[in-house]
């Protein structure tokens, strides 16, 4: 029996889970008006499994609670990644984990080896479970005034799973996502602090829960709690300045609510999918400069999508080194190996390739403005879920198309090449080198 690499496991493994959300979600039973059609059905389970939150109806008024439970499953496990919800029900079983699996667990949370992954998923799935029970619990206060005690208790644990998982599926109703609460602190603080927390990354987060200081942290934690900072606060500057007098978006707010939701905004594209304005009334460069965000998005081994924060920082650091004359490139005084930066460089170059085919292709078959083309597009390969409002409008081939870059952006564009190009098994032979002119 031929091995099967670990990356057409995880890629398959997350087909599959698509695939039975979708047959769940088409049953009559998943919706309050009919049964949904099934490409509908699929674009839905590909936007929960791939964590994304981009949606072709209203998840609060079209599906029942059965339907939105189903989401809510999907999102969890795809948040967890596929091998690690199996490596718990494993452990439940009694169910020793083979070599084989560890080698996909490996794979999975982009661990450099195989020491203590088994571990790593149990410490990962009891910390996610905690933060959403207390973001569940902080939301409740806030839910249950309004909606009702069993409602608001659903609707404040629903939420807290979607907002650490980095989904953007919400409840409210009408495609509001959070903009009701806008002016809510309460609201406006917990669900940006879960999707923050979801997109540092499993084994940041718990390394940085065990040793609690920036100093003893390894270089890769550093690197993405430096540049999340950095992003944040650059972005959280940029909106607000932005759109500091748009009336659809920050202008109806005072100060300290101009502030608040601009951070929310800027924090989103890190691949939350929430919105606490109306993304299609801001401006076009406020939206262009949020492609970019949603382009790097989150960080390894996270719930989010994007070309990740690492790689974001290792092609700046790589930058930054050639123009001062660096021999090698340098953080926190460590080089960071040339297979890095080539890998760095190959997950990009794949990222933008994709990004441009599906534009094009989303130009032609939708007729649409290229901005908001290429703003569905990123934000599918971001896995964020933010729209101008035209996912509903898409055509089937369009709606194809997006479902394609929601699997390639959570699977992650490099790992979905190795898992169908065919690796060459000859031996290496080398070259003589020649240079050529660059610039």
């Amino acid at each position: 029996m031929p091995k099967v690499s670990p990356a057409k496991i995880l890629a398959g493994g997350f087909a599959l889970l698509i695939l039975i959300g979708a047959v769940l979600l088409s049953l009559p039973i998943a919706s309050r008006t009919g049964r949904l059609p099934f490409l509908d059905a699929l674009f839905t389970a590909t936007s929960a499994v791939c964590v994304t939150g981009l949606v072709v109806v209203d998840t609060g008024t079209y599906f029942t609670r059965f339907g939105q439970t189903v989401i809510m499953l999907l999102i969890q496990i795809g948040g967890l990644g596929i091998m690690s919800a199996a490596t718990i029900v494993f452990i439940i079983l009694g169910r020793k984990i083979t070599l084989r699996e560890r080698l996909v667990i490996k794979e999975a949370l982009n661990q450099l080896d195989m020491e203590g992954v088994v571990r790593l998923v149990y410490t990962i799935v009891l910390l996610t479970l905690a933060v959403e029970a207390v973001g569940a619990l902080l939301l409740s206060t806030r839910f249950i005034p309004i909606y009702g005690l069993s409602t608001g208790i659903y609707y404040s644990v629903f939420h807290a799973v979607s907002a650490f998982c980095n989904a953007g599926f919400d409840l409210i109703g009408g495609f509001q996502s959070m903009t009701p609460f806008n002016r809510d602190p309460v609201i406006m603080m917990t669900i940006p602090l879960l999707f923050i927390l979801g997109g540092l990354g499993f084994t940041v987060a718990v390394e940085t829960y065990q040793l609690r200081r920036f100093s003893r942290l390894t270089l890769h934690a550093k690197m993405v709690l430096s540049i999340t900072l950095f992003l944040l606060t650059v972005g959280t500057l940029v909106v607000l300045i932005f759109e500091y007098n748009n009336p659809v978006t920050l202008g109806q707010f005072g100060p300290p609510g101009k502030v608040m939701n601009a951070f929310f905004m800027a924090a989103t594209p890190r691949t939350a999918g929430f919105n606490s304005v109306p993304t299609d009334g801001m401006f076009p460069y406020t939206l262009f400069f949020i492609i970019g965000l949603m382009f790097i998005g989150a960080s390894p081994a996270s719930t989010g999508g994007g070309i990740k924060t690492t790689t974001f920082g290792a092609l700046m650091i790589a930058v930054v080194s050639t123009i001062r004359g660096d021999e090698e490139p340098l953080l926190y005084y460590k080089t960071i190996p040339v297979e890095i930066l080539r890998r760095a460089f190959s997950i990009t170059v794949i990222s933008l390739a994709l990004v441009f085919f599906v534009t094009l292709t989303l130009m032609i078959t939708e007729q649409l403005p290229m901005l908001d083309m290429f703003f569905e597009t990123m934000s599918a390969f971001g896995t964020v879920g933010l729209s101008t409002g035209v996912t509903p409008t898409l055509s089937p081939i369009g709606r194809v198309m997006i479902i394609i870059t929601m699997f390639a952006g959570r699977i992650g564009p490099l790992t979905l090449v190795f898992a169908f190009a065919r690796r060459s098994r000859k031996k290496p032979v080398r070259f003589t080198s020649e240079r050529i002119m660059i610039g």
